[in-house]
């Protein structure tokens, strides 16, 4: 697992608008603020309920929650997973805001 700071990431959406980005946050969270990317809650990622994210398994995929925490143990989840290229969006939503 990298870790990546959101200086890093907006650098890298801004020049690939196809990055794949995984929230990992509750359906609500991510309603209510996101910077783009599925929601992929981490207790369906906890019950290895991968199946529909399977087809990012050998890409760069880059997960965000509100602090970094839930998507770090994420990070570790798909990595057991066999997920090859797994990145932690270090302080997640609330970095990104400050970032804005």
């Amino acid at each position: 697992m990298n870790i990546i700071s959101v200086q890093e990431l907006k650098t890298l959406i801004d020049n690939n608008p196809d990055i794949q980005l995984i929230d990992v946050r509750e359906p609500a969270e991510h309603a209510e603020f996101n910077f783009g990317g599925i929601n992929y809650p981490l207790g369906r990622i906890n019950s290895f309920d991968t199946e529909a994210i399977e087809h990012l398994m050998d890409k760069e995929i880059y997960l965000y929650c509100r602090s970094g925490n839930r998507s770090m143990q994420a990070c570790m989840l798909l990595q057991q997973a066999g997920f090859q290229h797994v990145n932690n969006v270090e302080g997640g939503i609330n970095a990104w805001k400050q970032l804005l």
